[in-house]
């Protein structure tokens, strides 16, 4: 569970997470899940490329990251001075 995802079985009765729960694909789902709308995707690659680095990877030419980590990536921005 160090990625924050459950992965129980269904003899303990919890929902199984799977990556695809986890994951957004293309630039218009990060954001609307970052700064909610997704007018603001041309934010997700300028964010993704500058030196805030926005933590994202690419499934062939797709710009795609994990709900969990831009999480957390948020929380540490929150920390920064």
């Amino acid at each position: 569970m160090a990625d924050g995802i459950s992965r129980a079985g269904p003899a303990t009765g919890e929902v199984c997470p799977t990556l695809a729960d986890d994951l957004l694909r293309g630039a218009d789902e990060i954001a609307k899940f970052v700064f909610g709308s997704a007018k603001h995707r041309r934010k997700v690659y300028y964010y993704a490329s500058a030196k805030l680095r926005m933590p994202t990877f690419r499934i062939g030419a797709i710009i795609c990251a994990r709900r969990s980590t831009l999480l957390q990536w948020i929380e540490q921005q929150e920390r920064m001075p």
